[in-house]
């Protein structure tokens, strides 16, 4: 078995070695507390690769870069595309059967409409103006 952490395989050594000691009384109570040091070991992982990035975003932004894209860019873009697809087949056959080909073509024009308008936010022509505050309530 290959591992990244040895201090981790201690760890899952260790816990295997006190379960053949105390037997499966205690197997859920050894499962648990090894699960535990693995979530704290993900969570300080994670931490220290979104504080990494943090940074190099800032230090990008500092050295006059582009503005760094939102992480959630991709999923949120592919995501709807294909929610608007599934959801393009009950339209397709509404449109079709009220009003045959007429209200299949009605229905897939309102389909690349929302799409074409969804990917437009990220057009540059799109974008608010730098000078305007995104709401009333801010100064």
């Amino acid at each position: 078995m290959e591992t990244r952490d040895p201090e981790l395989k201690s760890e899952l050594d260790a816990t295997l070695h006190a379960r053949s000691e105390l037997g499966s009384d205690y197997e859920s109570a050894l499962v648990e507390s090894f699960l535990e040091k693995v979530e704290q070991r993900l969570d300080s992982t994670l931490d220290r690769r979104v504080r990494r990035h943090l940074a190099e975003q800032q230090v990008s932004v500092a050295r006059g870069a582009r503005t760094p894209q939102p992480l959630g860019n991709f999923g949120e873009r592919y995501g709807f595309g294909i929610i608007s697809l599934i959801l393009a087949i009950p339209l397709s056959a509404i449109g079709a059967a009220a009003a045959h080909a007429e209200g299949l073509i009605i229905a897939w024009l309102g389909v690349v409409a929302v799409n074409a308008v969804h990917a437009a936010r990220n057009w540059p022509w799109f974008q608010r103006r730098s000078g305007r505050a995104e709401s009333d309530w801010e100064d």
